[in-house]
């Protein structure tokens, strides 16, 4: 297949993005993109290139005293009759376009046209963001190649609808189970009812006040939500177990233990098992290499209310922000779409911060 990345492509944001969207690429299906982004990023010759499975890394090495880390991930989830994309008026509709080959197309724009950045840069396109840990692109660099990601500072170009989002929230999932004694439902007080017993931790969930944490002027706001529930044998049968899954949502200024701790709190007198769990990540708004970004912006960030990857370079002592084109607020939807005008924007800010002097 002839490159659809062409120099023409490559010098308009607004034209890659629609380019970068017209490549298919579900989660742990990136070959083809990934394929692309490689071939354009070879013939750079200010860039040094290398790649991991589905995961192209490349970086200038001039010698300066800062390195910073753009980085976008290549993957979407499942299409959904929003394939190859559309334009209407001044939205780019198609799956992947606020999440996030817009933000890709700020990077693969700039790897290219900036020969002389401010800082040196390592730009990663990266696979597998939004399925499971084990296969993101940036945790198997991390046990491969843990060099690549040696920055100060890092900008996660996921869609922030143009303004910066510092840090990011953390995230728990735990179960919640409620046990009881099984028995024939004619005689149902022979038993004990687990649906029944669960019904004390949703109203706990019900009556839950959620902290409002505010972080170097930025405001996080937590949340703990059932998200799933399940229970019963048969029809007539007394259930002896139901589960209930819990999404929380944490400040980064706790840590996962101290979330974890705090589930617990919470449903004290239920059995409960930790399935998944992140960090977040502080705003990161002290590195000097963030204080002239934010002032590229020029306007205040807020706190990412979310999980990204930041919280990867959070762990590493990166400090790291979030800053896209597209809204997240549209990520995944059916008519998920990305406003042109902030695509033009949010590539001329990043030009000025990265290519003046």
């Amino acid at each position: 297949m002839e490159n659809p990345l062409t120099p023409e492509v490559l010098a308009d944001p607004v034209a890659l993005t629609r380019a970068l969207v017209d490549i298919e690429s579900v989660s742990r299906d990136e070959k083809e993109i990934a394929d692309c982004v490689e071939e354009v990023l070879r013939n750079v010759p200010h860039l040094t290139v290398a790649r991991h499975s589905n995961t192209i890394m490349a970086r200038t090495d001039l010698g300066r005293a800062q390195r910073v880390v753009l980085a976008g991930h290549l993957d979407t989830v499942p299409l959904n009759n929003n394939f190859p994309s559309t334009v209407q008026g001044d939205l780019i509709y198609g799956c992947g376009t606020s999440d996030m080959k817009s933000g890709v197309a700020y990077a693969l724009h700039l790897a290219v046209s900036v020969p002389e950045p401010r800082y040196d840069v390592t730009y990663f396109f990266y696979e597998a963001e939004e399925i499971e840990s084990r296969y993101n692109g940036l945790t198997l660099v991390a046990q491969a190649h843990p060099e690549w990601l040696t920055a100060d500072f890092a900008v996660l170009l996921e869609p922030t609808h143009g303004v910066v989002e510092a840090g990011c929230q953390g995230t728990m999932r735990a179960i919640v189970s409620a046990t009881g004694r099984r028995a024939h439902s004619a005689r149902s007080w022979n038993g004990v009812n687990a649906i029944h017993g669960i019904g004390g931790a949703l109203n706990r969930l019900a009556g839950y006040q959620a902290r409002m944490v505010t972080i170097d002027g930025c405001v996080y706001r937590e949340g703990m939500n059932a998200v799933r529930i399940s229970g019963g044998v048969a029809g007539n049968v007394v259930p002896d177990l139901c589960e209930m899954e819990v999404n929380y949502r944490f400040a980064p200024d706790r840590t996962a233990e101290e979330a974890e701790a705090h589930v617990r709190e919470v449903f004290d007198g239920y059995l409960v098992r930790v399935t998944d769990s992140a960090p977040g990540a502080l705003p990161g708004l002290t590195a000097a290499p963030a204080r002239e970004f934010l002032t590229a912006v020029g306007a205040d960030p807020i706190g990412k209310l979310g999980w990204t990857d930041v919280s990867r370079f959070a762990a590493l002592g990166i400090p790291a922000l979030n800053f896209g084109p597209g809204d997240p607020n549209l990520a995944h939807a059916p008519d998920e779409h990305v406003e042109i005008g902030k695509i033009r924007d949010g590539a001329a800010t990043l030009h000025r911060w990265l290519a003046s002097h």
